[in-house]
């Protein structure tokens, strides 16, 4: 293992700001795994962290093919990090929206093109990211739809869906989006948390990278080679909001199976406890995501259900 300074940013009242690169094997620039990119993503640093042991043992039983190399980036975004921050402390903007940067611009535009620099000649990319809103998702593969997305390849992660969606104007300046438009085959990975640490859901997806890794001819590893991974399209999930403001109180939670009309949450008065709203399905399905906040605002989405034809 060789681990380096990528990116290197002075400060004038802390420490300088250093971003790393843990570096395995030798020879093509096989596969690069990017962490988080935002201050709140605890979860994707954590995975980051059990793939460099996972490879660190690989390495020394050169069970890394000759003339592959890894590269893994556990944190773009350190400084908000270490102030449990989710966007860049200073002004507030998203560095994961700065791709491909630029080396004169803003300092989140700054960081963008020194970490792109390194990590934008490689095969394949991986990255570990959260959603806009908090909450839980099946552990899936996330793809824009870009014509360069290639979604037999993702089913290699053996993860239970692949999840493309339409790319928006912003979508642009993200890393998945710019790596696919400098012919990386870019995958962003997806579990059920963030800001907290959830071990099964790790579990699944470090596994889900090493069998991918493993189907592509990187390194030899014996693993359980995952689901029968499903398609779905972003325009296919019902989306369930709420209309009214208050406590948030779950019933059904993620990869449960739902009925139309089961009641999925209920909207409850913060200060009398009655109930405002019962959020009920629209459909029979599965829930693939839920909010998670303790306190909901009015016209909230609360659930995305993967709708289904269950007869029984």
């Amino acid at each position: 293992m060789e681990e380096r300074i990528l990116f290197e940013l002075g400060s004038v009242y802390r420490d300088n700001m250093r971003i790393k690169g843990y570096s395995f094997g030798k020879g093509e620039h096989s596969v690069c795994i990017v962490g988080a990119t935002r201050g709140n993503e605890v979860q994707q640093v954590y995975i980051c962290s059990k793939l460099i042991s996972v490879f660190r043992q690989l390495e020394r039983q050169a069970k890394i093919r000759t003339g592959k190399s890894i590269l893994i980036v556990p944190c773009v975004n350190p400084h908000s990090m270490n102030i449990g921050k989710r966007f860049w402390s200073t002004d507030n903007t998203d560095i994961n929206r700065m791709f491909p940067g630029y080396n004169l611009g803003e300092t989140t535009q700054r960081i963008a093109d020194g970490v792109f620099r390194n990590v934008n000649d490689f095969k394949y990319g991986i990255q570990f990211t959260s959603f806009y809103m908090q909450g839980s998702f099946i552990p899936h593969v996330r793809m824009m739809k870009t014509g360069f997305e290639d979604i037999e390849l993702a089913k290699d992660f053996g993860l239970p869906y692949v999840f493309r969606r339409n790319a928006k104007p912003y979508d642009t300046t993200t890393l998945n989006y710019n790596w696919q438009i400098w012919e990386t085959k870019a995958f962003s990975l997806y579990t059920n948390a963030t800001d907290t640490i959830d071990e099964e859901s790790a579990a699944e997806v470090i596994n889900a990278v090493l069998s991918f890794l493993n189907k592509q001819g990187i390194i030899e590893y014996n693993c359980h080679e995952g689901y029968i991974s499903k398609f779905i399209e972003g325009s296919q999930l019902v989306n369930v909001k709420t209309s009214k403001s208050g406590f948030f109180v779950r019933h059904a939670m993620v990869n449960s199976r739902v009925r139309k009309g089961e009641k999925l949450a209920e909207i409850t008065d913060p200060y009398s406890g009655e109930i405002l709203d019962e959020i009920l399905s629209p459909t029979n399905g599965i829930v693939f995501f839920h909010a998670d906040q303790p306190v909901i605002y009015s016209h909230t989405p609360l659930y995305r259900i993967i709708p289904t034809d269950d007869l029984i």
